[in-house]
């Protein structure tokens, strides 16, 4: 068994689409700029957002009332309403939010969020611009209280927690009743937008020596410097008297608009910027799907003026200007872990994707040749399938052993070997029906109303259990492979996927959910990040460094197993969805996860050690994995590559890096004990740019992983070859009928 870890969360359902192309190169210029505005600005109260019931069409057009598992009352979940406002109660809620943090235990760690750390207390919220520490083993951003904002006034409700009153994919609005503070914390604003609803004297502290103070003639912008090189911009919506102290600035009674910001590297230059879009500001914004590979950035917004946003560097890749107004101001920059952050003007941005097609098989097709060494070993793996014999019932590896299996009818198909198929499906049918039935001995998948989703029995009374599963980790790890089986045997038994089909779309909507009407039955993109455009893993556990992802390739693994099972149900709005998904995981794993050879995406102490994050974190970049220390390299690799799938070679499509990470593994292979299993990922990305010395290697195996087997890597290395018209065109899938 290869995966002795502690695993984590979840995401996604869909509307139709149309397609898109991706096109990053002509945007307006800086001179192309709206004229500078003045530096006292027109900002004005807003009405509060109520992102919450935005209504969205559900999944295709079903009529019926969705499947659910029974319900249960889990003993290991926190309590939503210690955080979250009434009104957001009888709806699904995230369990796998950039702003998680807020509404766990105290609610008092830190969440990132471009480009500030931001720490919220029942009265006061402190701001963040992290440094960072790095050296060859991990990168982290500190977070040190630049300045915390509250009352200057006691209140009687300080005791009180902060409240969450509404969220969006992009926002968060967090109330701190104690203080008659409102907080639009938008995902890369330059800006800390705040309203203060009541007239309340205010107090701005640091832990910093304040050694440079200055006021407008209005009054309604102020500059501070601190002695750390840090210079903070403050503008407000009337006129503020502040005073300062060593290391506070205080307020008079004020109430309206407050926006903050760091001016970069202190650089005089940048404070123009600030200044002229200091007018305009963001409630929420929110991420559309409107096209096949394209998603649209929507903020709500209020002031004057044009909105002023920081992008990262894969929405630097995607944006494309053909659909949108945009201007990219390239040298007004913000540092951060994830690579600079690049102010972008524009009140909408499309990013767009290239296509990734969604296939059953291989794109060239297994070459003639190797049939019959391919069929050999499909023949002994088919035999052995025995549903009597499986030992465990945790969710995560009965789910790697039911896609296993379909992984075997898949290979009969392609090398046009039908007589095992029948084995196989009797198989799929054993081991998924008591899984959809609650008729599991030991385990099985119940839903929980308090959070909204889906948890299995032994995870409702155990954090440990199915890898923390019950407290919402991991869940598009497990579900994509239940996913996958279920797929295969719904296209190889269209009668039994029919059958189990409200099952079926009940365990993908867990994380496949687009809809944000208040009587869905789970959240929205329960662990898909549409900020930074992958997925998070880390479920309701409280984490100092914020979000995590281990294995990038079995978060590949659910939205491409969810597409198949588009595929195999004749539904468009699916494999348009989770082809979307799956290829801006792999983006983001290429970007974030892959640490190539002069890309300057990382540190050069940690860029030289490592060839392959382990654990990605929202701060911090981690060499470790949760089962398995750094210099087990082996491990590294294989957790971002397993399970080996047609869509590997989309993840892996560079042959230069695939070719550096195996020659950074190979040495860990002669360390004593490292399993067979592993060894098996290994070569199989050396088959990539070797063929034959890995596929030596290959039938030399003694074991595999529990997902994989001899014929998949057989298959693996057998498809691989050249660009040759002979390999490959009759294994095209439809997705572009799917998608017209």
């Amino acid at each position: 068994m290869l995966k002795n870890l502690r695993r984590k969360v979840s995401s996604a359902l869909f509307r139709g689409l149309k397609k898109g192309s991706k096109d990053y190169k002509t945007f307006k210029t800086p001179s192309s700029l709206p004229p500078p505005q003045s530096s006292s600005p027109e900002l004005q109260p807003p009405t509060p957002p109520s992102q919450t019931t935005i209504t969205m069409p559900h999944h295709n057009n079903k009529r019926h009332t969705p499947f659910l598992f029974p319900q249960v009352h889990s003993t290991v979940l926190p309590d939503p309403s210690n955080f979250f406002s009434p009104n957001l109660l009888s709806s699904p809620l995230p369990t796998n939010s950039f702003f998680q943090n807020f509404t766990l235990k105290n609610g008092d760690q830190p969440e990132y969020f471009h480009p500030y750390l931001i720490k919220a207390s029942n009265f006061s919220l402190s701001l963040s611009y992290p440094s960072r520490f790095f050296n060859s083993s991990f990168i982290y951003q500190v977070f040190n209280p630049d300045l915390t904002i509250s009352s200057s006034e006691k209140s009687h409700l300080s005791h009180s927690n902060h409240r969450i009153s509404s969220y969006s994919d992009l926002s968060v609005t967090l109330d701190i009743p104690s203080s008659n503070l409102r907080f639009f914390l938008v995902r890369g604003s330059p800006f800390l937008t705040l309203s203060v609803t009541q007239s309340t004297p205010l107090s701005f502290t640091t832990i910093h020596a304040i050694v440079s103070f200055s006021s407008s003639d209005s009054l309604t912008k102020h500059t501070f410097q601190f002695n750390n090189g840090q210079t903070w911009l403050l503008y407000a919506s009337s006129p503020i008297r502040l005073n300062h102290g060593l290391s506070e600035i205080t307020s008079d009674a004020f109430c309206g608009i407050i926006r903050i910001s760091l001016l970069p590297d202190s650089d005089l230059k940048h404070e123009a910027v600030l200044d002229r879009f200091s007018s305009c500001y963001p409630l929420c914004g929110d991420a559309v799907f409107a096209r096949p590979f394209c998603v649209e950035y929507k903020w709500e917004k209020k002031g004057w003026g044009d909105l002023l946003m920081l992008a990262h560097p894969l929405h630097l890749q995607l944006l494309s200007d053909s659909d949108c107004d945009v201007t990219v101001l390239s040298d007004f920059k913000y540092r951060s872990i994830d690579g600079d952050l690049v102010g972008i003007v524009g009140d909408s941005w499309h990013l767009k994707t290239d296509p990734v097609s969604v296939t059953w098989h291989s794109t060239r097709g297994v070459r003639e040749e190797s049939r019959d060494e391919i069929v050999s070993a499909l023949v002994n793996d088919v035999e052995s399938l025995n549903s009597s014999a499986i030992a465990t019932n945790s969710s995560y590896f009965y789910g790697k052993l039911i896609a296993r299996a379909a992984r075997l009818a898949l290979i009969a198909e392609e090398v046009c070997f039908p007589d095992v198929i029948p084995k196989v499906r009797k198989y799929l049918k054993e081991t998924v029906e008591p899984w959809l039935e609650g008729t599991f001995n030991g385990n099985g998948f119940l839903y929980d109303g308090k959070w909204g989703g889906i948890v299995t029995k032994q995870s409702s009374t155990d954090t440990g259990a199915d890898f923390g599963f019950g407290v919402y980790n991991d869940h598009h790890y497990h579900l994509g492979y239940f996913l996958y089986g279920i797929a295969v045997l719904a296209k190889i038994d269209p009668i039994w996927g029919k059958k189990y089909k409200p099952q079926a779309y009940s365990l993908m909507a867990d994380f496949m959910t687009l809809s944000r009407r208040s009587n869905s039955n789970y959240t929205r993109l329960r662990c898909f990040d549409l900020y930074k455009l992958h997925s998070w893993a880390g479920g309701l556990t409280e984490f100092g460094d914020g979000r995590n992802q281990e294995s990038t390739s079995e978060a590949v693994n659910a939205y491409y197993s969810a597409a198949l099972m588009g595929l195999a149900y004749g539904d468009t709005h699916l494999v348009a969805t989770g082809s979307m998904l799956t290829a801006l995981e792999i983006h983001a794993a290429q970007i974030w996860w892959h640490v190539k050879e002069g890309d300057n995406q990382y540190e050069e102490d940690f860029a030289k050690e490592n060839k392959v994050v382990g654990v990605l974190w929202a701060n911090k970049r981690d060499s470790g994995l949760w089962f398995a220390p750094p210099e087990w390299r082996e491990c590294r690799l294989g957790i971002q590559l397993l399970p080996i799938l047609p869509i590997s070679e989309v993840l892996f499509s560079n042959v230069d890096f695939v070719k550096e990470l195996v020659e950074w593994t190979l040495p860990a292979l002669n360390r004593e004990g490292v399993g067979e299993g592993w060894k098996g990922f290994v070569y199989a990305l050396q088959g990539i740019y070797d063929n034959g010395g890995a596929l030596q290697k290959i039938r030399s195996l003694s074991g595999f992983d529990d997902g994989n087997s001899l014929t998949n890597l057989l298959w693996w290395i057998h498809s691989r070859g050249g660009d040759d018209e002979e390999f490959g065109h009759g294994k095209h899938c439809w997705f572009s009928h799917y998608c017209h």
